[in-house]
């Protein structure tokens, strides 16, 4: 499915990112309260924009990348959770 936004950011490069759903067990098998779940750190790239006209953008759509706790701004789309963010708020791509 395609997504329908294009992000635009001035002299910062904006990607729109998907986060991975939170963890809902420990490595031990302990189930974790909603309340005490960690916001996740890393997604998949679902739009990346092109406003910055000498550079490339190091990230593409499709990529799984991870990031700051506290990065970017939240936003509900089609009843789905997505963070828009500066690309320099990205610390990188998953191999």
């Amino acid at each position: 499915m395609a997504f329908n936004i294009k992000p635009i950011g001035g002299t910062q490069n904006r990607i729109i990112i998907e986060p991975a759903p939170a963890e809902t067990r420990t490595a031990a098998g302990i189930i974790i309260p909603d309340t005490a779940k960690e916001k996740p750190q890393k997604g998949i790239v679902v739009a990346v924009g092109d406003d910055i006209k000498d550079e490339n953008p190091t990230v593409k759509v499709g990529d799984n990348v991870i990031f700051g706790k506290f990065a970017g701004t939240e936003l509900k789309w089609d009843g789905k959770d997505y963070l828009i963010m500066k690309e320099n708020e990205i610390f990188g791509i998953l191999l």
